[in-house]
């Protein structure tokens, strides 16, 4: 039995769905106690989620000195003293935009070994898998110490519940913020769009789509099916959408449980970025394309014929 830490994140409607999955792997055999950080009061309106998928210790940590959700330096500094203080052995967490950032803070001041964006892990045998080489092969990496650190590629494990009983335990850091790092401004982004790594369904144009306007069209059809929105390289490249929609390589690695590519030559840099996706529909124009090797569906035609009937469809499906 070992003691598992997670870090939760949530969102404006509370915790990410994308924490399941950790919580999952992190259950294992289910022989594993499992105790969720969460920031500051969040651990009663989080509770019903987190024990239907078997946490059974959920700690609200806060910190006497400091703002601990505005400093990734104060957090990771308070997450340090939280790992001592409840023993934990392994400490996991979303390969996101923010859990990359704060495990790897953890892992420099406590010393212990991180891998980010794993793809599979087993907490009994210490190990976590890895894809490497653009996709082509997945690593085994084994760790030698406690404790150990790892991001999990969201949404990359199934989820399944576990229903237990949580307690809630408020915990305060004996920790100061140092100052090195000043927050001036946060800029949110205004737009609503669901985020590409933690989407269950992501829609994506290639460069035929063509301008910038024209991903209108894959928008409107993502907001039928609460859908994020995806480009290849080749339509960042020539400017028609930024590089924050980028799938790939070299963009954002996503493992939603639908990806349609609209228009996607099917690139081995794209399939890196999302060959873990659940479901792969392709709409491409020339059946040659490579994509159609590596999709589960595949049909043939226009994306702009093919997405106004796809979003018919749905449509009459909503009434």
């Amino acid at each position: 039995m070992s003691n598992i830490g997670i870090l939760i994140e949530t969102g404006d409607d509370g915790v990410k769905e994308a924490n399941l999955g950790v919580i999952t792997a992190a259950r294992g055999d289910g022989s594993n106690d499992i105790c969720a950080f969460v920031l500051g009061a969040a651990g009663e309106s989080s509770k019903s989620v987190l024990q239907e998928h078997g946490v059974q210790k959920i700690v609200e940590l806060s910190a006497s000195e400091g703002d601990l959700e505005s400093s990734p330096d104060f957090l990771a500094a308070a997450l340090t003293d939280a790992i001592s203080h409840f023993e934990i052995e392994v400490m996991l967490g979303l390969s996101s935009a923010d859990g990359r950032d704060i495990l790897a803070r953890l892992a420099a001041l406590t010393e212990a070994p991180l891998v980010q964006d794993c793809v599979g892990v087993d907490l009994t045998a210490k190990t976590v898998t890895k894809s490497h080489f653009s996709g082509k092969t997945l690593a085994t990496i084994k760790f030698n110490s406690n404790p150990y650190i790892c991001g999990l590629r969201p949404n990359v494990i199934d989820v399944s519940t576990a229903p237990c009983e949580a307690e809630i335990v408020n915990y305060e850091a004996a920790v100061q913020d140092t100052g090195k790092l000043v927050i001036k401004d946060v800029k949110q982004n205004p737009s609503k769009e669901v985020d590409l790594t933690e989407a269950n369904i992501i829609i994506t144009g290639g460069r035929p789509i063509a301008s910038a306007d024209n991903y209108q069209i894959l928008r409107q059809c993502a907001d039928l099916v609460g859908a994020a929105v995806g480009a290849s390289r080749a339509a960042v490249d020539a400017g028609f959408a930024p590089h924050s929609m980028q799938v790939g390589q070299t963009g954002k690695t996503v493992s939603p449980k639908l990806y349609i590519g609209c228009g996607l030559s099917g690139s081995v840099q794209h399939f890196a970025g999302m060959k873990t996706s659940k479901v792969i529909v392709a709409i491409n124009n020339d059946k040659d394309a490579p994509i159609f090797g590596k999709c589960d569906y595949g049909i043939i035609g226009d994306l702009f014929d093919v997405v106004p009937v796809l979003m018919e469809v749905l449509r009459e499906q909503q009434k």
